[in-house]
């Protein structure tokens, strides 16, 4: 048996960010890996997928070119090197992560771990024990359960990202985060998208104005949606959906990605033997310092057991997963932070992107908040304008007493104007204090203070 002050269980973005921060605080960590560090995140979702996003961008740019003054600009995509490209990221990045891991305070065990009970895990024939455990094992592919048997390759976002060459067709089923960036992804690389969406409109968490607005420019690129239509079956004709007006359809396409969402992966960690009881949508309930409370039973001899990231279920983003664990290796030492966990600015990395943090205008209205609503355009900005970037529109929501509730957006480096807007949130800046900040000119950031103008 092996003791250590912490296991880590999952080494993607919450998981070795936790056993780093911990290792510089003194704390001996025991971390298990059984697939490659970085997690979903890093191998076979965010950055993979920006990898991608970027080179959709230049292709954009190459489109754009006569704007420009250049006159008869040609390509050839080899989609082979853009997958090179993306592995060749991928790799650098989890060599840091390795790297990180290497401290003289962490044993990186590259092994899947089980619980034997509340207090002890075991890996290849190995017991280890904690005082505290953190559970970090992330999020997986969720899909769709139709009454007919699937007669179609369906492919997952782990699977497209593999593919060796461009499909000339393909239907996204979902339009949710991972759907809109696909689709904007694969439009830009010149395949023919099809997105079917059961919502009356995409991404749920932004604006429904600003969620239009992106969906309308990518249906102006070639992009096709059917919004508040439900798939019922996916055969060798392709996928079978019926419409908002109740008619059946068929998407025929060489492809087909299901980007329904995620759910939390438990599967393998024998929870049973710590009495964890799953929440109904699979996650491990947590309290405000994503500790689990264990039956009275087990709980006498338990470890401390946390659980951090997708696995909790509560905010899906490898942002809210590292400072998710951060927090709880304060909570472990006894210190107080001020994270503001209830403050989560999220992207979405579509062309043009869009972001947002805190209400929107429609949340604001379902909850009878006093508010109002300041918007700017991109097409008012005189960066936006000499980049021929002018579709975009930023909201800021305002409180009755001048602080920010909330910042929705699209248009280019929106995330980037969004996480200004965040930061500002987490120290109660008010709309005032925001327009008197000087912002350099010209920029895009002048967006957001001319909405506070």
């Amino acid at each position: 048996m092996k003791k250590t002050d912490l296991i880590i269980i999952g080494a993607g973005p919450g998981g070795y960010r936790a056993a780093e921060y911990a290792a510089k605080q003194g704390l001996q960590v025991v971390i298990f890996e059984g697939e490659h560090v970085g997690g979903t995140c890093l191998n076979v979702g965010c950055i993979p997928t920006k990898s991608f996003a970027r080179n959709a961008e230049i292709v954009g740019m190459l489109h754009e070119a006569e704007a420009f003054g250049l006159q008869d600009v040609q390509y050839h995509m080899d989609f082979q090197r853009v997958v090179a490209r993306k592995d060749e990221v991928v790799a650098t990045l989890r060599s840091g992560i390795e790297t990180l891991l290497a401290h003289p305070n962490i044993t990186l065990v590259p092994s899947k771990a089980s619980f034997c009970d509340a207090s002890t895990l075991t890996a290849d024939g190995e017991d280890y024990t904690a005082d505290n455990i953190i559970i970090a094992t992330g999020s997986e592919a969720k899909t769709l359960r139709l009454s007919k048997p699937v007669a179609h390759r369906v492919l997952d976002s782990s699977d497209i990202l593999s593919l060796d060459r461009l499909p000339q067709s393909l239907c996204i089923i979902g339009a949710g985060v991972i759907g809109m960036e696909f689709a904007s992804i694969f439009n830009a690389f010149g395949v023919e998208v099809t997105v079917v969406e059961f919502m009356k409109e995409c991404l749920p968490m932004l604006d429904s104005d600003i969620a239009k607005r992106l969906r309308k420019t990518l249906e102006k690129r070639g992009v096709t949606f059917y919004m508040q239509s439900g798939v019922t079956a996916i055969t060798a004709e392709g996928v079978v959906f019926q419409d908002k007006k109740g008619r059946e359809q068929t998407v025929q396409a060489e492809e087909v990605l299901m980007a329904v969402g995620r759910r939390p992966r438990t599967e393998g960690l024998n929870l049973e033997a710590t009495g964890i009881t799953l929440a109904p949508n699979g996650a491990i309930p947590v309290d405000d310092n994503f500790q689990i409370t264990l039956p009275q039973e087990k709980a006498e001899e338990a470890a401390s057991i946390f659980a951090i990231g997708d696995v909790n279920g509560r905010q899906m983003l490898a942002h809210a997963a590292e400072m998710q664990g951060i927090h709880v290796v304060n909570h472990i030492l006894g210190r107080a932070d001020e994270i503001r966990l209830n403050i989560m600015p999220a992207a979405i990395f579509t062309t043009p992107e869009a972001a947002c943090v805190g209400l929107s205008e429609d949340q604001c209205r379902e909850k009878g908040v006093e508010y109002t609503c300041r918007k700017a355009f991109w097409r008012a900005n005189g960066k936006a304008l000499a980049m021929n970037e002018a579709e975009g529109l930023l909201k800021l929501m305002v409180a009755a007493d001048g602080r920010i509730l909330g910042c929705h957006a699209y248009g280019a480096h929106a995330a980037d104007l969004v996480q200004e807007a965040s930061a500002l949130m987490c120290r109660h800046t008010t709309v005032n204090q925001l327009a008197d900040m000087v912002h350099i000119h010209p920029t895009l950031s002048e967006i957001l203070k001319a909405a506070a103008e």
